[in-house]
């Protein structure tokens, strides 16, 4: 067992053995931890989305700015190798020019009326419901990916407004963020794009997919089948084998694949939180940066201006501008 523990989270940023902290805090303990980490001279990872809302995001953004060590915010799926051969396929310009990306992350576990209301559906602790938990990560991978948003327009719905307090079942609280939401989001390079994530999307677990459209080739990547990156040629150079081509990523030229198995040995989910903390310490340890392929704590910031936009366009009615 451990030799020391504590339930109180001071007491690791206190403690002067401590160099790193990872901040696997629910939302709403992100920024207090986070900065005082920070200010204490500690690299810091710091689970998504980054805070609650934009203002809280922009106070640890600028206490990171201050720091003089790494930090790093877990937007795991930067370290699916398939994830990151899309990329390499867009820089390298074999997508040509990118027309639309269109991402969903789709979950099932509310569907039930009689599951709890925990915490991540009380907006004081979570901040917003999958908009927060789940859209951070395809907006993560937008801004990854494709680049910058100029704006978006968003709708969000709550299903099921009232559940069952945790501690007591014969009484029943309000859920207070969304249950699901939808976004159209227009990029800076003029490509355009449709956002979407929920908990009710019954007999989807853990479904996140992209597709990306340009006018050389389609990319589709479905975290289901996490080893696998689909693409369409549109000259493809053999016509009679013309559609589309499932790349096996698993080769040791590939990203990360080289410290698992041998080719074609597949990896999983939990191998990215793996990637992503063996780019963390390799950073801390050599000096390296976190950027580009690590999330920063900008990067974390940025991500909360555009979930609040959605939100903002969801009350409002209208196309929210993006400026950080």
């Amino acid at each position: 067992g451990y030799k020391r523990f504590t339930t109180n989270w001071k007491d690791v940023i206190k403690d002067p053995e401590v160099e790193i902290v990872d901040n696997c805090l629910p939302n709403h303990l992100h920024k207090e931890p986070t900065i005082e980490a920070l200010e204490e001279g500690k690299h810091v990872v710091v689970e998504k989305p980054l805070a609650r809302n934009s203002k809280e995001a922009r106070e640890i953004y600028e206490a990171a700015k201050k720091a003089k060590t790494k930090s790093m915010v877990a937007f795991n799926y930067r370290f699916v190798p398939a994830v990151i051969l899309a990329k390499k396929l867009i820089e390298e310009g074999l997508v040509g020019r990118i027309y639309h990306f269109r991402a969903r992350y789709l979950q099932d576990w509310l569907i039930d009326p009689s599951f709890p209301l925990v915490w991540r559906l009380r907006k004081e602790y979570a901040g917003s419901g999958p908009l927060g938990d789940l859209g951070s990560h395809i907006v993560d991978l937008a801004r990854y990916l494709i680049g910058e948003p100029k704006r978006v327009s968003g709708m969000i719905k709550t299903f099921i407004e009232e559940r069952p307090l945790p501690e007591d079942p014969s009484k029943r609280g309000k859920v207070t963020v969304e249950d699901a939401f939808v976004a159209v989001i227009e990029f800076e390079n003029g490509a355009i794009g449709t956002l979407e994530a929920t908990r009710f999307a019954t007999g989807r677990k853990n479904y996140n997919n992209f597709e990306i459209n340009g006018e050389k080739a389609s990319i589709e990547f479905n975290l289901e089948r996490p080893n696998e990156l689909r693409v369409y040629w549109h000259e493809e150079p053999v016509r009679d084998i013309e559609g589309w081509h499932e790349v096996l990523v698993t080769e040791s030229h590939h990203p990360y694949i080289k410290y698992y198995w041998p080719p074609g040995h597949v990896i999983g989910w939990e191998h990215t939180f793996l990637n992503e903390l063996y780019h963390f310490l390799d950073a801390v340890v050599n000096d390296k940066s976190i950027e580009p392929q690590g999330a920063t704590i900008e990067d974390g910031y940025k991500n909360m201006v555009i979930l609040d936009a959605i939100l903002e366009s969801a009350k409002t009615g209208k196309v929210i501008e993006i400026s950080y």
